[in-house]
């Protein structure tokens, strides 16, 4: 995983050089004040620092439907280069206007790499530590704050501080980041899939994943191009062919499976026709006798997912323990000699091996796995895979707890992407065959299952190793070419995508019912995060700790005013960097859902202990210290929760088609949120004061808990495909809930 941490790393100082500018802005406009005789134009002073904003506004407009056509990593290296430009041209600016236009070129790079930074961190990441990863920009931003505040205040000790230096120097480090983003971070692999450059993909993953073997990820990748679709919950025993029955008892076609990245392994997957005690199919199943009032059938989807999940081992054990041993070790058997004849004739004679130098972008038939072009009766039954279970349960037990996988087969989070061939009866009487697609998840711990197993028609049991009950997200692959169906059917996300990669992002789909609630739900987060008070608070940060006593300190230590204000303002920005990396700690620990669950309730409080001190007085130095403290809380359980998770949840809840589209909705929803309260809060400080502003504060984030709590769903540890899905199933789940 270390080149995708890298990878995130360097996407990152986007947000670094977002927070230093923020910050460098603040101190310089003391001094543009003065040179350009400001002091009576407060309309140029404030349009001066506001120039950014309105950039950032106008190109984040477009940012989603160029991200969707251009790429995610064009879009960083154009952001990189506004950065640059516009640091030069501060640096020069000989007048007011010239400094606007700075300004202007400043604020598309900031557009854009807030925007585009947490989605390309997002595809890049493994769902394990996605994030940790996703928290960098949070942390980097804070970062570039606190150097920046530290720069300034140095400068404010010289004789004649230059405010053209102060902004200009940001040409260094942003000069760095057009270095990175141009020539070391690669493309998103999963918008690459999305134009059907597939082995660009393949190779970008086995770059960021340190191995060769991507397949299962690869197909995931293809899956995750489909929007909505009928998807329906289902649960499953898996074992290898034959386990169950005994080899005197064929096992039924229907029963059959195939795993991604699999050769010469025959695998079954039996219906559960009862409820189990520890499955989320079971248990999705009677949402209506457990349902909270109000409460989002998704959130109750995504939670019964994280309900029951092995405790033991490293995060790495915490996925697929067994599941993922079992099948890896599986494909580690013999490999039946007439089954790689065969694959190979048919590699040579229909279609091109996805290792063959004959493979290329154009080909709409090269197959997007290798070694998965067989016939269903060789790709499911070999014989290799007959009396293979002492071996299998023995060196499944040498693994012990830690169920390492030799290979990568799952797609992350405890989830393995499988398919079969099911037929049904059509019209006409005929026998229809289609494709179906299977997201397998574990369900509890190895072990536990033998009750659900006992009950099966059949032989005894098999051992804790052999077999896995599963639940399954079923549904039709997102893509499959028709022709196929006549030919010998072959593992759906086989075929090149170029055909449905050219239709592009649609706005029609942002109307899909998955869709459309992912979209309520991040732009709910983001209207509530805006409001929750930080703007208010972060600008009375200064005087509230001045009243603390600080700025007297500083005076008779021989600091001007100002200087004191850009210390002040460096120590708070530091006291948020320690709390921003616990926070990137419990992130797919706790979860996102957890993190904001439990922090909100601090901010209400901090809120409401600053309405008290503003109301009652307990004498000056009482008052100043429970202020203080609580400015220093209110900062760091903010950027624990409400700061990182709302961007986060945003780059993880929308399929990879308009994934683009509904991030740029986001990310204006949040700068509009930004303007409202920025400039709102002069009026409301002159009508109610600051008791009844920090009051109102306190009410937002009582509703944020209650919004959160009934409508947020837990997303850690998830592959993006899969959080997608999720949201579809549990969209028409809310629509038939309404309909009766």
């Amino acid at each position: 995983m270390s080149g995708a941490v890298l990878v995130a790393v360097a996407a990152a100082i986007g947000n670094l050089l977002q927070g230093w500018d923020n910050a460098t802005i603040a101190g310089a406009v003391l001094y543009i004040k003065k040179e350009f005789n400001l002091e009576g134009e407060p309309t140029i002073e404030g349009l001066i620092v506001a120039m950014s904003l309105i950039g950032a506004i106008s190109i984040t407009t477009c940012s989603g439907a160029a991200a969707d056509w251009l790429g995610r990593r064009p879009l960083l290296i154009i952001s990189s280069v506004f950065y640059f430009v516009s640091s030069l041209v501060m640096l020069w600016s000989p007048n007011v206007y010239v400094l606007l236009i700075a300004r202007l070129l400043d604020g598309f790079g900031i557009g854009l790499s807030v925007t585009i930074v947490p989605v390309y961190i997002s595809e890049t990441a493994p769902p394990e530590i996605r994030g940790l990863l996703n928290t960098l920009p949070q942390f980097t931003g804070s970062g570039g704050m606190f150097l920046s505040y530290c720069m300034i205040f140095g400068m404010s000790l010289m004789n004649s501080p230059s405010w053209r230096l102060m902004l200009g120097i940001l040409a260094l480090p942003s000069l760095f980041y057009f270095v990175l983003t141009a020539f070391y971070l690669p493309e998103s692999p999963r918008w690459l899939v999305s134009k059907g450059r597939m082995l660009e993909a393949k190779q970008v993953l086995q770059r960021l994943r340190g191995t060769e073997d991507v397949s299962g990820e690869m197909a995931l990748l293809v899956e995750g191009l489909g929007v909505g679709g009928e998807t329906s919950i289902e649960e499953y025993i898996i074992c290898p062919a034959n386990v169950l029955t005994g080899d005197q008892e064929p096992t039924a076609d229907s029963d059959k499976i195939g795993l991604y990245g699999q050769e010469g392994a025959s695998w079954v997957a039996r219906p559960v026709t009862r409820q189990s005690s520890v499955g989320f199919a079971s248990r999705q199943g009677s949402i209506a006798s457990q349902k909270v009032p109000l409460m989002d059938p998704v959130v109750m989807l995504f939670g019964s997912i994280h309900e029951k999940l092995p405790e033991t081992g490293s995060m790495r054990s915490m996925l697929f323990p067994h599941f993922g041993s079992m099948f890896s070790i599986a494909g580690q058997q013999p490999k039946n000699e007439e089954w790689d004849e065969e694959s190979l004739a048919r590699e040579g004679e229909d279609y091109t091996s996805d290792a063959a130098p004959a493979d290329s972008d154009d080909n709409l038939q090269s197959p997007l796995i290798s070694r998965q072009t067989t016939t269903l009766e060789k790709d499911m039954v070999p014989s290799a895979a007959h009396g293979s279970i002492v071996t299998l349960r023995q060196d499944s037990l040498m693994l012990g707890n830690t169920g390492e996988p030799v290979n990568s087969l799952g797609i992350g989070g405890g989830w393995q992407l499988a398919w079969k061939w099911t037929e049904r009866e059509g019209q006409d009487g005929k026998k229809e065959g289609g494709f179906k697609r299977m997201y397998l998840h574990q369900e509890g711990v190895p072990g536990s299952q033998h009750a659900s197993v006992v009950s099966l028609p059949g032989g005894d049991a098999p051992g804790d190793n052999e077999f896995i009950q599963a639940a399954a997200l079923v549904s039709q692959p997102a893509l499959y070419s028709e022709k196929l169906m006549s030919q010998n059917p072959i593992g759906p996300a086989m075929v090149h995508p170029s055909e449905t990669a050219a239709k592009g992002p649609s706005w029609v789909d942002l109307f899909e019912p998955g869709v459309k609630h992912a979209l309520a739900v991040g732009v709910g987060i983001q209207i509530l995060q805006q409001f929750s008070g930080i703007n208010g608070v972060l600008y009375y940060t200064p005087q509230i700790l001045e009243q603390a006593g600080v700025g007297v300190l500083l005076s008779n230590m021989g600091i001007s005013s100002g200087s004191a204000s850009l210390l002040i303002s460096a120590i708070t920005t530091m006291l948020m960097l320690p709390s921003i990396a616990i926070a990137m700690r419990l992130m797919d620990i706790s979860g996102r859902r957890s993190l904001l669950l439990g922090t909100i309730p601090v901010l209400i409080v901090a809120l409401v202990v600053l309405v008290i001190g503003s109301l009652v007085n307990l004498g000056d130095v009482a008052n100043a210290a429970i202020s203080t403290v609580s400015v220093v809380v209110y900062f760091c359980c903010f950027v624990m929760g409400f700061g990182p998770v709302p961007n986060i949840l945003c780059a993880e809840i929308f399929p990879t088609r308009v994934r683009g589209l509904c991030i740029a909705i986001c990310a204006l929803t949040f700068w509009i949120g930004d303007i409202i309260v920025t400039y709102s809060l002069p009026m409301l400080l002159s009508s109610v004061g600051l008791s009844g502003v920090f009051g109102m504060y306190a009410v937002v984030c009582i509703i944020s808990w209650f919004f959160v709590f009934l409508k947020v769903p837990e997303t850690k540890g998830m592959p993006l495909e899969v959080i997608s899905e999720f949201f579809s199933l549990g969209a028409k789940q809310a629509a038939v809930s309404e309909n009766r």
